[in-house]
């Protein structure tokens, strides 16, 4: 850490942004971490995180149909195009008299 601050400033300012806001320094890592070490050994257990569920992803694939939906659907498409013919020939009927 201190090496990168010395060579290349702003590779530092990238790398350790977090620990920049919160003030740690080099020399206050090793610290730093026997610290969190000594918290973790005197209360082991796990607690629940407060942050909040991810978001559901956007699905731009269909969902896969089953046999029997895509059968379903299929028996609907038929039906709808042979009651659109059924209305064309009662339009061609009325249209010969």
């Amino acid at each position: 850490m201190k090496i990168l601050m010395e060579d290349e400033p702003e590779k530092y300012q990238s790398h350790f942004v977090e620990y920049i806001k919160r003030g740690i320094e080099s020399d206050g890592i090793e610290e730093l971490y026997k610290k969190v070490h000594a918290a973790i050994y005197a209360d082991p257990t796990q607690k629940k995180s407060e942050k909040e569920p991810p978001k559901q992803h956007k699905r731009y694939n269909l969902k896969k149909l089953t046999y029997d939906e895509r059968k379903a659907s299929l028996i609907e498409r038929l039906n709808a195009l042979n009651a659109a013919e059924g209305a064309d020939e009662e339009v061609d009927d009325e249209d010969d008299e």
